[in-house]
């Protein structure tokens, strides 16, 4: 295929934005891009696709959803509203722990049928990849019971989809009080159990007062690491834990939410470049007022992602670009930080190499927006103005 008459935003360097640009696709991968006057001969004969001047941007990436699950938590938003804290709700028997009682009580293929119309909307916000983590199931059938249903989803839609194993979410009624004996009975069983059957590509917890501390973690990532699996971490979302330092000493891929990151944790992140998610859907769901250090990120040169958080809970957001839009307007990134953070810094929160920008070899990830500059992504309130996507090549029907 060759895209023509486009407005290229390659996300090479800034947007790297090339007018009246040419595109030409080989199979799943891109084979050639740049000004239309400088297409070789060799792929005018391609069957071409019209721009009309649309924006072409890489597929967009979502490096952190949780996306499998069971249930919804509309009372719960519906009590914090009315004074209860996040924590308050979650030490009642609320917040995460009520979506795992749902969680576990249903069937993989019920958990898949919950799951695709999420997908959908994410899909339809120009998701090409998309991170799904486990962490609702809490015992070792049950989170690799949503480690395979989130594997299946790849298989029903036009979509990438990354898993990664999250048992290390909260702590189950079942072993209140004892964190550590959670993690060597279930966590790491679970890991281990999901590694072997080629479920997982990355190992998350969450650090915070209402679930582990680094040191109830640390086994868990000791082990991650043996088995060769890159670990990520829920960061510094509520209370400075040290998560994010704890993080980067084991060369975390990312560190989530960071609203109480401190001076320090931005250091370690930065040297071990370790990616900044931001994710500001949960910051707008809970009415938080501390915002993350956005500022002394950049300052640090730490890259930074933006993702949905897609959970029941926290961040009920199905839209890249309503994230985006979240991000620059509560938290004052550009718009094409909000960009990178989709694209480039996305696939880099994932590990993934082949894909996040637009250049010769890389995946053939795209989106046609109905748009003439990169800005308006982030400008629109929720309204997404994809023309078509094009997932490996191919045009989306």
């Amino acid at each position: 295929m060759l895209l023509t008459h486009a407005t290229l935003a390659t996300m090479t360097e800034g947007y790297g934005l090339i007018p009246d640009a040419a595109l030409a696709l080989d199979g799943d991968r891109i084979a050639w891009a740049g000004p239309m006057a400088d297409l070789p001969a060799g792929y005018r004969a391609l069957p071409e696709h019209d721009c009309a001047g649309r924006l072409v941007t890489p597929g967009l990436i979502d490096c952190h959803t949780h996306a499998v699950f069971a249930g919804h938590r509309a009372v719960e938003f519906e009590l914090r509203l009315k004074g209860a804290s996040y924590e308050e709700v979650a030490r009642a028997g609320g917040g995460i722990l009520s979506t795992v009682t749902a969680t576990r009580a249903a069937s993989e293929d019920e958990l898949l049928a919950k799951a695709l119309p999420r997908v959908d909307q994410l899909i339809a916000s120009g998701a090409t990849t998309i991170e799904v983590k486990s962490g609702y199931g809490l015992t070792v059938a049950d989170e690799l019971k949503m480690l395979r249903t989130a594997r299946r989803i790849g298989q029903h839609r036009p979509v990438t989809v990354r898993t990664t194993h999250l048992a290390a979410h909260a702590i189950p009624p079942e072993f209140k009080g004892n964190a550590m004996g959670y993690i060597a009975e279930v966590a790491r069983p679970s890991l281990r159990a999901a590694h072997e059957e080629g479920l997982v590509d990355a190992v998350d917890a969450f650090c915070e007062t209402i679930a582990f501390s680094v040191d109830e973690l640390a086994p868990l990532f000791a082990e991650a690491r043996a088995i060769g699996l890159p670990v990520k971490l829920h960061a510094e979302q509520l209370t400075d834990q040290g998560g994010a330092a704890f993080a980067a000493r084991h060369g975390a891929l990312s560190a989530d939410h960071l609203e109480y990151l401190s001076d320090e944790g931005i250091a370690a992140m930065a040297q071990a470049g370790t990616v900044a998610v931001i994710l500001p859907g949960a910051f707008y769901t809970l009415r938080e007022t501390q915002a993350p250090p956005i500022q002394a990120l950049r300052m640090g040169r730490v890259p930074m992602a933006v993702a949905t958080d897609l959970n029941p809970g926290s961040s009920p957001l199905a839209s890249l670009t309503l994230a985006m839009n979240m991000a620059c307007t509560l938290f004052r990134l550009t718009p094409e930080e909000a960009l990178l953070g989709t694209t480039v810094n996305a696939a880099r929160a994932l590990g993934l190499t082949d894909r996040g920008h637009i250049a010769p070899g890389l995946r053939a990830d795209l989106c046609i927006w109905d748009a003439d500059h990169p800005a308006e992504l982030s400008y629109r309130i929720g309204a997404t103005p994809l023309s078509t996507r094009i997932f490996g090549g191919c045009l989306d029907a």
